[in-house]
């Protein structure tokens, strides 16, 4: 067994993959606090080939050393917006036809195991690492998704959680 070259992975180059159809996914991170977990998200996406990102409140933004150093160069090649609110965001996407769901354990959450959303378009609203997806973001969503947890923690960090909810929501689709 020995790894794979990058040229024997048959990596698009960044202005390649910039014009190639994206999954119709967007990740919105509303006021998460680590410049570490937005590049982290950053790498995702790119991975992922999702639409793009959606960056709100106090979610920092690139150009940022900290976003670098964990998106390795996905700030580049993943298209992304700033909103001041994550309400506006949830707004611009909703008219768009996207449906938005928010990545929360509340009294009415869908399990991550039994959602199929292979048909439609989605914007997903992950939270701050401490409080969450805020209570005024939750009342504008369309539903909650929660990964189901088997352990004493009862929460993920935000970009672990980013990268099972965006896998989960791209394995089924192809670009």
């Amino acid at each position: 067994m020995a790894k794979l070259s990058m040229e024997e992975l048959g990596r698009e180059d960044i202005a390649i993959f910039k014009e190639k159809e994206k999954i119709p996914v967007v990740a919105i991170l509303d006021n998460v606090r680590s410049a570490l977990n937005v590049g982290s998200v950053f790498r995702t996406a790119d991975a992922f080939a999702i639409e793009s990102i959606s960056l709100c409140g106090i979610t920092a933004t690139p150009p940022n050393r900290e976003i670098t150093k964990t998106a390795i160069g996905a700030t580049e090649s993943v298209a992304w917006t700033y909103f001041e609110d994550t309400l506006l965001a949830i707004e611009a996407y909703r008219t768009k036809g996207y449906k938005v769901y928010a990545i929360e354990q509340t009294d009415d959450s869908y399990s991550l195991l039994n959602i199929n959303f292979t048909k439609q378009k989605i914007a997903v609203v992950f939270g701050n690492e401490v409080d969450g997806v805020s209570d005024e973001v939750l009342k504008k969503v369309d539903g909650c998704i929660e990964i189901p947890q088997f352990g004493t923690k009862h929460s993920l960090n935000v970009s672990v959680c980013a990268g099972i909810v965006l896998w989960e929501l791209t394995k089924n689709r192809s670009v």
